[in-house]
């Protein structure tokens, strides 16, 4: 969510530059994405009320259950947060009447999301976790060294553990009440100089806030230089396969939105070209990726196997 806004304005042009100029070429040249980046405008503005079904707690889960939640979000907590959401922004005709076609309207809002993670965050991913991961060692250290206060004195300073009180520099004024409730610390990449958190207040309380970061950096050069080697879709054909434990050739076609025989061919290719290895399990043929791919994607920039946590983005 929070990359989604920070797409939309100008902040943070030494840490979020390269990847603005870089997602938006990148969005020049796929239309799929720039159709869900579109979608996910409609409910994600750069500031102001943002549904809470759209950040499912799947700490720890990967994306697919993150998008499976999003899916299955039931019809009347969809139909209230899509009209709170229409009090403060004009929405357009499809997403009006969500009550009548809400299977439909989660469906287009999981596959919108899946296609801007494809775009905005997987060529970062290896970055940006490597960024929460410290963040999450750090507050890790304090809480073992000193406790719950030392490790909400450590969120200054856009936070200040005043005890009982956590103040926090919020975009507007309000209490929450933890009422016997743990509160979910959720470090964020994209969060920018304050913290958010959920708008229900009857859901779990959870608090994401901003991360320290270097500004993301060339490193994508690596990656240009694989498609020049490979070729783009062969080098597409061989990200989505290292992507995976396994990857059916369909599985491949499908993601990249290419022609069954043309997915064949490219992994065809990298499998003599010692790149892909392929293995029967039953009717199906699952192909994986090999050391030597992994070495290469690991030299090139190009993100590796993924582990992404939905909400830490």
């Amino acid at each position: 969510m929070c990359a989604v806004c920070r797409l939309q304005t100008d902040q943070g042009p030494l840490e979020f530059g390269h990847w603005r100029r870089r997602s938006t070429h990148l969005l020049s040249r796929d239309g799929r994405a720039d159709a869900a980046l579109r979608t996910l405008r409609t409910f994600i503005p750069a500031t102001g009320y943002i549904p809470d079904f759209l950040t499912p707690p799947v700490t720890g889960d990967y994306l697919d259950a993150a998008l499976e939640r999003v899916r299955t979000t039931p019809r009347e907590r969809l139909v209230a947060e899509l009209t709170l959401l229409a009090t403060s922004r004009p929405l357009p005709g499809w997403v009006r009447g969500p009550h009548e076609r809400p299977t439909a309207t989660l469906l287009l809002i999981a596959d919108a999301l899946r296609d801007s993670f494809r775009v905005l965050l997987e060529p970062y991913w290896r970055q940006v976790r490597s960024a929460v991961g410290d963040d999450v060692a750090v507050r890790a250290r304090a809480a073992l060294g000193g406790g719950t206060g030392a490790l909400l004195a450590g969120l200054h300073p856009f936070a200040r553990w005043n005890p009982p009180y956590l103040d926090v520099d919020y975009p507007v004024e309000r209490e929450l009440r933890l009422e016997g409730r743990g509160l979910t610390l959720v470090p964020s990449y994209f969060c920018w100089r304050r913290p958010t958190a959920l708008a229900d207040p009857g859901l779990d309380p959870v608090l994401v806030y901003p991360v320290a970061k270097r500004p993301f950096d060339n490193a994508l050069t690596g990656e240009d230089g694989l498609e020049r080697l490979l070729g783009r879709t062969r080098s597409a054909v061989l990200v989505e396969v290292a992507g995976h434990r396994t990857r059916t050739t369909t599985e491949v076609a499908q993601a990249l939105h290419l022609a069954p025989a043309s997915a064949s061919y490219q992994i065809g290719v990298l499998r003599g070209a010692g790149l892909v290895v392929s293995r029967r399990a039953g009717k199906r043929v699952e192909h994986s990726a090999t050391p030597l791919a992994h070495g290469l994607l690991s030299g090139s920039g190009a993100p590796l196997p993924r582990e992404p946590i939905f909400r830490s983005g």
